[in-house]
């Protein structure tokens, strides 16, 4: 009998011995894959306590010993006041336990998450810490990883996600592709019927981006203010109507954070895109929300073409439209601020004599004026991009006409009815000239026969403009048009033939093409040409 029972409690003790490490591998290896890694220059970084991601508002916190060690920063922790303050090549950071706004050089920023105190150890959030510090953050959703790109990353120009370092001329893998994503009227995203829904429209979402990836582009610029509102919360201005049907309405979660996490997990540049004047759609005031600037500043508003926009003559107006969009490029990842060509209305009448009178310092006439009145706007929005984080690129696509040759020598040789610089007091060679933007993107919507507004004179136009100068040329493509009777739009070989003749600019850096969903309806074939064309370049 004693012999049995020790038989039987060395096979007891052989069978655990066995099955122990297995099961404690096991366990390691489910946590090892839980775990979120962390990479600075494709080197991993240690951390001695995990980090973790904050539910609902998916914000990845870390000790502050990876901001230290890992990032090279220097961290003071004050456990009097639960302040962290945090210095690294002239950035200040100051974050306090519990507060929902960061100290940054001073000026303060609003926090998705605070810092934490988890088990003794002080957390920070990694994403806001990191770009503030002039680090690249992109996370790798199925990696479970998160990279860090020290120096101040800049988008194209010069590099781009797929840069081969190959010079202009070349329509390659360096060259922006991009596509513009309307959200006003539901146009391109989210659909009327996803309102309200938050998981229908990231489903929504997330087919878009992988139909135009698998189509070539590798950028996407997103209407985030379709008219006055957002698509972000906001301290500013109401939440956008086109989430919900009802503006002011909460949608349930941040389409915009959500929408450049995905982008950035594809490798792919999110521009952040703004109607800056434009107030709202129609000119009815009882759907509108409490804090709409049309409710807050009526007097900024001036009604035309059955639309009211904010009137870019009064200086109070212009800064709130500025600040307006530095909320965003403070508080998101984003890639560049992007803005229409929806300065003054082209056509009727727009109502400002009073403003003309009252603001009119310089004495200029009024078209000089209302031109003045755009480049202050523009100089200091980008002045403001570029002095709170100088990797964020900040670009405007106008009208693609900038004057027709007949009424100023030096303008392109067409006779376009409506130009940017008489008809929308857009002067884009002064913004060129003056450096006030990065890039410039011109809404070239005409074919290579379309005699009126030919887009071949037109790219060699806006190649000249921006030569030698640094600011960098996109073209606005239109595949919507094509299956329209106008000239030049009967086969999908119009769009491959004008990126073929973009490749001959060295000055072309890229193209973006008008709008994801006509572009995505593949119109007369065009997708499978598109991405053939992208493949073998």
């Amino acid at each position: 009998m004693k012999f049995w029972k020790f038989q039987r409690w060395m096979i007891l003790a052989l069978i655990f011995v066995i099955i122990f490490p297995v099961t404690s591998r096991s366990v390691q290896a489910e946590t090892s894959k839980n775990n979120i890694s962390i990479y600075l220059d494709d080197v991993q970084l240690v951390s001695d306590v995990p980090p973790y991601i904050m539910p609902k508002i998916n914000v990845t916190m870390v000790p502050l010993r990876v901001i230290s060690e890992g990032l090279g920063a220097s961290v003071r922790w004050t456990q009097s006041t639960r302040t962290v303050a945090i210095d690294k090549d002239g950035a200040s950071l100051t974050l306090t336990n519990g507060k929902t706004t960061a100290l940054v050089n001073g000026t303060s920023i609003k926090l998705d998450a605070s810092v934490q105190i988890k088990n003794g150890r002080v957390m920070v959030p990694l994403r806001f810490v990191g770009e503030q510090l002039g680090l690249e953050v992109i996370w790798n959703q199925t990696a479970k990883s998160i990279h860090l790109t020290s120096g101040y990353y800049i988008p194209n120009p010069p590099s781009i996600p797929g840069d081969t370092g190959n010079g202009g001329g070349t329509n390659n893998a360096s060259q922006l592709r991009g596509a513009w994503i309307s959200s006003v009227f539901n146009l391109d995203w989210p659909s009327v019927k996803s309102y309200g829904k938050a998981e229908q429209q990231k489903q929504e979402f997330v087919a878009l981006l992988d139909k135009l990836q698998a189509a070539g582009m590798n950028a996407v610029f997103v209407q985030v203010r379709p008219a006055g509102d957002a698509l972000y919360p906001s301290s500013l201005v109401p939440w956008s109507k086109v989430l919900t049907g009802v503006q002011g309405n909460d949608p349930g979660y941040d389409p915009l954070q959500f929408m450049v996490q995905e982008a950035h997990q594809r490798n792919m540049q999110f521009h952040a895109w703004f109607n800056p004047f434009r107030a709202n759609t129609d000119t009815v005031t009882s759907k509108l929300a409490p804090n709409h600037v049309a409710i807050q500043h009526p007097d900024w508003i001036v009604k035309a073409n059955n639309q009211m926009i904010i009137n870019p003559g009064i200086p109070e107006a212009r800064q709130h439209i500025i600040d307006v969009i530095m909320e965003v490029v403070n508080h998101y990842g984003i890639d560049g601020v992007h803005l229409d060509d929806y300065f003054y209305p082209s056509g009727g009448t727009f109502s400002d004599d009073a403003t003309f009178a009252a603001y009119n310092t310089k004495g200029l006439s009024k078209a000089n004026w209302r031109r003045d009145n755009i480049n202050q706007f523009v100089q200091q929005l980008g002045q403001s991009i570029h002095s709170s984080k100088p990797s964020v690129q900040f670009g405007i696509s106008p009208f693609g006409v900038w004057r027709n040759k007949s009424t100023d020598s030096t303008g392109s040789d067409t006779k376009a009815g409506v130009t940017a610089y008489d008809s929308m007091y857009a002067d884009v060679r002064t913004w060129i000239q003056q450096r006030w933007i990065d890039y410039v993107a011109p809404q070239i919507y005409w074919s290579m026969s379309f005699k009126v507004a030919q887009y071949d004179k037109l790219v060699d136009w806006w190649s000249s403009e921006v030569r030698g100068t640094g600011v960098g040329l996109y073209i606005g493509h239109a595949p919507y048009k094509l299956g329209t009777s106008e000239a030049g739009w009967q086969s999908a070989q119009e769009i491959i033939d004008q990126l073929n003749y973009n490749a001959t600019s060295a000055e072309v850096k890229g193209s973006i093409f008008f709008s994801a969903k006509d572009l995505l309806k593949n119109p007369l074939g065009l997708l499978p040409m598109l991405s053939a064309y992208y493949q073998n370049k």
